[in-house]
């Protein structure tokens, strides 16, 4: 097996504002497995607050590149397992080996991964849309820019209530609410009531990750499902939501790829928990990864593409909110960069 990889600065087609902070680029890393004649491509996002830059990918990636080219693969399960180990600090490059694991096998196979796993595309649910926080003027703008039957609205100002009254003025869309961690619960009691009556669907992470108790007590009084996010970001998490949140939204990047997101899925289908997942503003070719996933899942957040204003790759196909794969195995995309070797 051959490794190489590729890091991109992908610019957003607006800033990208949640409640933690704004930005214009979103760095990705980039990962092609090469194996008997055949190539597998992963990717990851870095993202500023979980401390691991694609510089710390690359440097990683570097220092053990010869014990992950080295494995005799046979099937991406396995390998995850030894590339879990190999970098047990480094989640976002085990996703990106793991995601270009799976598409290498998906070919190896000549199956899509969804044929591989026994899904069923009928019944997809849709991807939302994302509107991030900016003046309620430019977030209306946005919105019927982009004709959605799905928006997810992110908040965390001192207007949320405003932003979302506005929002709803101008769409009779599904709304969702996700906070980013941005609320107490004082705060997250007086709104949701409010957000309940202008048609919100659901809200992801109102509270801080670490404040179980006052999930448990907003879990009791919510009128509205609440989903985890931040507090739900590796296996052992989805045991923790029970009593907390009502869903989970896993991220594909965080939890270190799709073999342990499949796992995270059967838990919390057994736990009684839905299931979202999330995207981090990947190209075509992280959104890949999570688009094989849909059959299994409740919900989904995967816009990644239509918010950056270059991509990666083709291969996925949206369409007011469904989507469309290609014939192609594995993941079916056809990747347009270059790599280092």
């Amino acid at each position: 097996m051959k490794v190489s990889y590729h890091i991109h600065q992908l610019a957003f087609k607006y800033p990208f504002t949640i409640s933690k902070g704004t930005k214009t680029h979103q760095p990705t890393f980039v990962v092609e497995l090469e194996h008997m004649g055949l190539k597998g491509y992963g990717e990851a996002c870095a993202i500023a607050y979980y401390n691991i830059p694609v510089e710390k990918m690359q440097a990683d990636l570097e220092a053990r590149k010869q014990m992950v080219e080295k494995f005799a693969f046979t099937d991406p399960e396995r390998y995850w397992h030894y590339l879990h180990h190999l970098f047990p600090k480094n989640n976002f490059l085990v996703c990106a080996l793991d995601i270009a694991g799976w598409d290498l096998f998906g070919k190896l196979r000549n199956k899509k991964l969804y044929e591989l796993w026994g899904g069923d595309i009928s019944k997809n649910p849709l991807t939302d849309y994302t509107i991030g926080i900016d003046n309620i003027d430019t977030m209306v703008a946005k919105m019927k820019e982009k004709p959605w039957p799905i928006y997810k609205i992110k908040v965390g100002t001192s207007d949320d209530l405003g932003i979302v009254k506005a929002l709803r003025e101008h769409t009779h869309a599904v709304l969702r609410v996700d906070a980013n961690a941005a609320w107490d619960l004082e705060t997250a009691l007086a709104l949701i009531p409010k957000l309940k009556e202008l048609g919100v669907e659901l809200v992801e992470q109102p509270l801080a990750k670490d404040n179980w108790e006052g999930m448990k007590v907003l879990y009791k009084e919510s009128s509205l499902p609440l989903y985890a996010d931040e507090a739900c970001v590796e296996e052992e998490d989805v045991e923790k939501c029970i009593g907390h949140f009502h869903g989970i939204n896993i991220k594909l990047t965080k939890c270190s790829g799709i073999t342990p997101a499949r796992r995270m899925i059967t838990h919390a289908r057994k736990a009684g928990l839905k299931v979202m997942v999330g995207c981090m503003n990947e190209s075509t070719i992280g959104s890949a990864a999570i688009a094989h996933l849909l059959p299994f899942i409740d919900h989904v957040d995967m816009d990644g593409p239509l918010l950056l204003a270059e991509d990666l790759a083709t291969g996925i196909e949206y369409d007011f909110g469904k989507i469309g794969y290609s014939q192609k195995p594995g993941l079916g995309i056809e990747y347009k960069g270059l790599f280092q070797k």
